[in-house]
């Protein structure tokens, strides 16, 4: 049985509406920051380079699958939802920063401007991605509307995907991986850390501040962890295919850097293959939820569609 998917489903004005309330709210919120200015503009500077807000955009589609209201206004009426959207989005581009310094992947462009070292110097970027990673978790706990155990199991979920137990350990397994070719068992472990593991963390937050159900959530953590493989994959073959000027960073920085990614241990097709198969799983997972979901089947088809 096919999952059900709405193809009148407009994802591109879901992403727009929503992403242009998360990025004025993550403007105020870095705004609010006092201190050393060159440290706030180097926070500015990353958080404001663009990006698709992804990991935002499924925390509010989350909510919304399993929320009992649907209004317009959604991220008007639900600050702590707004609040961790941006928090999520904070931690993702400290990510982003630490990643693109000399010491890891030294790459000098991100979202298709200078990354944050390459404007601001190493110093700054290293502080600028500390900065932005502690202050997402001042504003986790002081999010308004979500009760204090809410709030609570939210600070836990995003330290755990952030931290030593999620992306951190994928990052160390990664740069340990430039050193030998790591089977398809270890890269999948890598990705699923690195990157899927704040994905899996972003759509739990917004099923916790929806109210979902302990069958609701296990149904969209599986969700999530497949579209987390997935987006990764994908990843990794536009590394080889696609075009920098679309994608907004270099191409080929895996190979130059030895990395072992599903393209090189399994070919170009069959990686896409296996792509397209996670994306399939993801929508069975959530084949019983109603047309509140349709964001995130719109995002699993977008996955596999995507060019940058």
């Amino acid at each position: 049985m096919t999952p059900r998917i709405d193809l009148a489903f407009d994802l591109d004005a879901y992403i727009d509406k929503n992403k242009k309330v998360i990025d004025k709210r993550l403007i105020l919120i870095l705004k609010e920051i006092s201190g050393p200015g060159l440290a706030r503009s180097a926070m500015e500077h990353s958080v404001t380079a663009g990006g698709k807000r992804l990991r935002p955009i499924l925390c509010v589609a989350a909510f919304e699958a399993v929320a009992e209201e649907n209004v317009p206004d959604l991220l008007g009426r639900h600050p702590a939802l707004l609040d961790t959207a941006c928090a999520i989005e904070m931690i993702h581009t400290y990510s982003l920063v630490h990643d693109d310094l000399p010491a890891m992947d030294d790459d000098d462009l991100r979202r298709g401007k200078p990354s944050c070292h390459a404007a601001f110097g190493e110093a700054a970027a290293i502080l600028a991605g500390d900065a932005l990673l502690t202050h997402a978790f001042e504003v986790l706990s002081s999010a308004n509307g979500a009760p204090g155990e809410i709030r609570l199991e939210i600070i836990r979920l995003m330290a755990r995907a952030a931290g030593s137990r999620g992306m951190i350990q994928g990052q160390i397994l990664d740069i340990q991986g430039e050193s030998r070719t790591l089977s398809l068992d270890e890269t999948e472990r890598v990705h699923r850390l690195k990157t899927g593991a704040m994905i899996e963390a972003a759509v739990g937050c917004g099923a916790l501040l929806g109210g979902g159900s302990a069958g609701e959530r296990a149904r969209l953590r599986r969700y999530a962890s497949k579209i987390g493989l997935a987006f990764q994959v994908t990843d990794d073959i536009l590394n080889v295919t696609g075009d920098p000027c679309e994608m907004g960073k270099p191409a080929g920085s895996d190979e130059k850097r030895n990395k072992s990614a599903y393209p090189s241990l399994m070919g170009i097709e069959k990686a896409k293959d296996l792509s397209r198969r996670l994306v399939d799983d993801a929508l069975g997972a959530i084949r019983d939820f109603d047309a509140r979901s349709d964001p995130l089947r719109a995002v699993a088809r977008r996955v596999i569609e995507r060019n940058k």
